[in-house]
């Protein structure tokens, strides 16, 4: 057998077609897991090994230098080596750092590491107050204007026509600051990332010399994640190719998650009409998920726009994916936390797992939960919470009030504070730095009025704010990955957990088109493709502990959960109290009291359980914490029903962490003995 064959007898037979087809155009439209990057660099080594293809006359394109690392380190392996596989950015780079010299007799402006610099001196110029989160927000804009072709004389229209919206900025105001921000560029001699792409499409548009050696030098493209292109990159592709059609692009519709950055999946589902004669081919095979987690995945597509490929499991079955209703976002987090302690009881490493949500904000929850169990954990694509800038000056002001006396409450307190800061009961209307700011700061305001219901002071709340900043730097080594969905695209784990996924949150509430509905739920797709084996989705029906349980499971959840579960378009009706030994309905007020029938027994010791409550009462008072900071009830009656002997059996009852074991634990040992 020949080194060419053996390429091919690696491959899948739809894999095999990819390799097989070595002249274009081509279009692979590759679901989740079912090996892309195997396909696309066995066509490459595979057009090598036959003599099709040069190996310096290739140009594989993706958009991460991860993944162009690893298309590299692939090649290599498979005997491409020679085949240059960069990013649109590097490649682009490569090229004007050869030619701008020749063409203009200059050197290349220079590149700029962040725009924020140069958009302060534009605001300044333009008379406009911004901070850091709005400069970072107008830094986004710029780039998504710059790759979807819209110039600043133009911004104010077709930002109106595309809902575009800055927080706290009119469209004309922000068109004005963007040609600020270029005259500004310009004169300073630099250019930004996005110049590297519009520089590099016009010396190929303007000198035929340039663009013959460039189409020269490169007669054979492939481009992977193709969903992402955006108007910019499709421009310079198709200057590359200058009427040709040797290209294989690669990519999933079912993944398109960055329009708001400017990405169209359009070029890849219109692909076939502006290349005459494509050869499609579907990847349907998933290697990755079991086929719970596949059909889950493919249920909550089906039948919508954003369906892509109908995914096929190649893995065993494995165990059914979860579906919870929790009653609050701390009582989600501690579940998920002590769900992570079993697994990782049961022989999971720790870096194999994941806890996934839709907003930054969202990680303090589990980040607290973790570090009450000492299980390490890292925050993807973020700074830990109380590691956030705006955190931390909150934070450290929030402090200083209650020191100078100057506090009148907790909630009065950090609300004022935060005020001072830039919050408002009002959250921003659009994405961005501005929002994610103003989400770090809710969940502190959050925090506060949950203190402040139990009963807690300010100085105490400080106390405790302190205490959850010192517990959450815990070293990290091997620990579960907290990300949101966009952090987590490319990635997989053998367990994830999916959280927060009520209405509000996941759609999130700024998605208010049908397109940007649309493009929540295959955000949802891409973090429940992200698991091998376990999957648990869960959603909190309150925001804190004793709030109303109004909030509903996320619309996406409808096709999956059980037919019992589909409430959430039903009129709302009372709950009633029940029994929790028998279900019965109670009626009187002392068996709601009780929580049970007055001739049900209880399916926990009722003296431990009093004496237990008047323990805690005990400690929180001398703590000048609410009780349930201490323990909730259902965590004490659950060590009431257990009754635990020793620390290691504390420990596995829900709610509790190995801090509180440290805190508390003898105590409650010594009142179960």
């Amino acid at each position: 057998m020949t080194r060419a064959d053996d390429l091919l007898a690696a491959l899948d037979p739809e894999q095999r077609r990819v390799a097989e087809a070595l002249r274009g155009p081509v279009r692979v439209l590759a679901g989740a897991g079912t090996g892309k990057t195997r396909a696309i660099t066995h066509r490459i080594a595979y057009g090598v090994a036959t003599g099709v293809y040069a190996p310096t006359e290739v140009l594989a394109v993706t958009f991460t230098t991860r993944a162009a690392g690893e298309m590299r380190g692939r090649l290599r392996a498979l005997g491409a080596g020679g085949v240059q596989a960069r990013t649109f950015h590097s490649a682009a780079l490569r090229q004007l750092r050869y030619f701008w010299p020749q063409v203009h007799g200059t050197e290349l402006p220079s590149l700029v590491e962040s725009k924020i610099g140069l958009l302060a001196t534009a605001a300044r110029r333009r008379r406009v107050q911004a901070d850091q989160a709005l400069l970072r927000d107008l830094a986004s804009e710029v780039e998504w204007a710059k790759v979807s072709n819209v110039q600043p004389d133009d911004y104010a229209r077709v930002a109106a026509a595309r809902g575009r919206t800055v927080t706290n900025l009119d469209a004309e105001t922000v068109g004005r600051l963007f040609g600020s921000y270029e005259d500004v560029k310009r004169e300073a001699g630099r250019m930004d990332m996005e110049d590297v792409l519009l520089l590099n499409a016009g010396l190929l548009a303007e000198d035929e010399r340039v663009a013959a050696q460039v189409r020269r030098q490169y007669k054979w493209f492939v481009v992977d994640e193709f969903q992402d292109v955006s108007p910019l990159q499709s421009a310079l592709l198709d200057l590359w190719l200058g009427g040709r059609h040797e290209i294989c692009v690669v990519g999933d519709p079912a993944q398109t998650i960055y329009s708001f950055a400017g990405a169209d999946a359009a070029y890849l589902r219109e692909f076939p009409a502006q290349h005459p004669g494509t050869t499609s081919v579907e990847l349907v095979r998933n290697y990755r998920s079991t086929p719970q987690v596949v059909e889950a995945a493919n249920t909550l597509l089906a039948g919508t726009s954003s369906q892509g490929v109908d995914l096929r499991a190649q893995r065993p079955a494995g165990p059914q994916v979860t579906y919870s209703a929790r009653p609050d976002e701390v009582a989600e987090a501690e579940d998920v936390a002590a769900r992570v302690l079993a697994l990782r009881s049961a022989g999971r490493p720790l870096g194999e797992i994941a806890i996934l949500f839709r907003i930054n904000a969202q990680s303090e929850a589990f980040e607290e939960a973790l570090a009450a169990r000492r299980i390490p954990y890292v925050v993807r694509g973020a700074a830990r919470f109380f590691d956030r800038a705006e955190v931390r000056e909150a934070v450290t002001r929030i402090r200083g009030a209650a020191r100078s006396g100057e506090g009148v409450g907790v909630v009065d307190t950090v609300t004022g504070v935060l005020g001072g800061m830039g919050w408002t009961a009002e959250a921003p209307s659009a994405r961005g730095q501005t929002r994610d700011r103003w989400e770090s700061w809710q969940a502190l305001v959050d925090q506060a009025g949950e203190f402040e219901a139990g009963g807690g002071t300010l100085e105490a709340f400080v106390a405790d704010l302190d205490r959850r900043a010192a517990e959450q730097h815990a070293p990290v080594a091997d620990g579960v990955t907290l990300a949101t969905f966009h952090a987590a695209k490319g990635l997989e784990w053998d367990s994830v957990f999916l959280c927060g996924l009520q209405d509000g949150t996941l759609p999130i509430t700024y998605a208010d088109t049908p397109a940007a509905v649309e493009e929540e739920r295959r955000l949802l797709y891409v973090g429940m493709t992200r698991a091998r084996v376990d999957l648990a989705l869960s959603w909190a029906m309150a925001r804190q502990p004793g709030g109303r349980a109004a909030r509903k499971p996320s619309r996406f959840l409808t096709p999956l959960l059980p037919d019992d579960a589909r409430t959430q378009d039903q009129p709302r009706r009372r709950k009633l109290a029940t029994c929790r030994e028998c279900g019965a309905p109670l009626t009187s007020a002392v068996e709601k009291k009780r929580g049970r029938c007055h001739d049900c027994p209880a399916s926990y010791d009722e003296e431990l359980y009093e004496r237990l409550r008047g323990w805690r009462k005990e400690r929180a008072d001398s703590e000048s914490v609410p009780a349930f900071v201490v323990f909730t009830d259902a965590t004490l009656q659950l060590i009431a029903e257990q009754k635990p002997r020793t620390p290691e059996a504390l420990l596995r009852i829900s709610g509790i962490g190995r801090s509180k074991v440290e805190r508390y634990g003898e105590d409650v040992l010594a009142l179960v003995g």
